[in-house]
């Protein structure tokens, strides 16, 4: 196993497969770099240098008490570029992941990184408040993080139905769905915890001028999780030289309902460049 040590001594578990240009890939909340496994050995296959990590808290990495700030998270991406010498980047961040990229856009003024996507993210802002009326009501998050600390697998079982779409849970193996809670209990509670907070409450709308490379942003039209509307069209309309493309029907989770289609939209931007 490859860890490398961020500024502040958490160790994180970095996979990097394949030579060429690198696409790092940024896992969603509660999951781990291994919901990126197919893509990655994908743009490996077809001539990039694939780098995805478990974000602190989660998966292999450690598990810090605190620092699931997203200042914090995107400095431990910057730690992630610059001990893997990446350079010419492309930065692909899923859901709670899409809050890094921007973050570390605006934060680290984008070193190294030449191309952007956000998959299914939470970017601009999930909150709904007086200026952000397309959000999502503070009550909402405030129910997850009760179920989570009364039954965290219970939770999960109810949660992922939503993640994968009710309309086509029948393309989603019940094997699929247990390895799904399986990987999201390897987290730590308190990085769990602290993350709903994170991606639920972080604004990130003053983050979008700071995105100066292609950036293109995928959602799912029928996404429960983090709603179109207050996110994928958002974020497209508040990034300059940014391209949206929705997928009709499509749920929370593209990069398993749809990853052969994800897999072909990113190897194309990629190649665009």
């Amino acid at each position: 196993m490859t860890y490398f040590t961020t500024r502040e001594d958490t160790q994180l578990y970095v996979k990097q497969w394949g030579a060429g240009r690198p696409v790092i890939l940024l896992h969603g909340w509660p999951l781990s770099s291994d919901m990126w496994d197919h893509h990655a050995m994908k743009l490996a296959e077809a001539g990039y240098r694939t780098i995805a990590y478990d974000r602190r808290g989660f998966g292999r990495s450690s598990q810090p008490w605190s620092g699931y700030d997203y200042d914090t998270l995107a400095d431990d991406l910057a730690s992630v570029i610059e001990q893997t010498g990446a350079r010419d980047a492309v930065l692909v961040g899923f859901s709670m992941g899409g809050g890094e990229v921007a973050r570390y856009m605006s934060r680290h003024g984008g070193k190294g990184v030449t191309q952007a996507a956000l998959v299914s993210s939470v970017v601009p802002f999930m909150l709904a408040t007086p200026d952000n009326v397309d959000g999502t009501e503070p009550e909402v998050f405030q129910k997850m993080t009760d179920a989570l600390l009364d039954d965290r697998a219970r939770f999960y079982g109810h949660f992922f139905k939503d993640f994968y779409g009710f309309k086509i849970l029948s393309t989603v193996s019940s094997e699929v769905m247990e390895w799904t809670r399986s990987v999201a209990m390897q987290a730590s509670l308190p990085a769990t915890l602290a993350c709903v907070k994170s991606f639920s409450s972080t604004d990130f709308r003053r983050d979008l001028p700071s995105f100066k490379v292609p950036t293109l942003v995928i959602h799912g039209d029928d996404d429960q999780i983090v709603p179109i509307y207050a996110a994928g069209r958002a974020a497209a309309k508040g990034i300059a030289n940014a391209t949206l493309i929705e997928y009709e029907g499509a749920p929370h989770a593209i990069p398993v309902t749809h990853r052969d289609r994800l897999t072909l939209d990113l190897l194309k931007f990629v190649r665009s460049r």
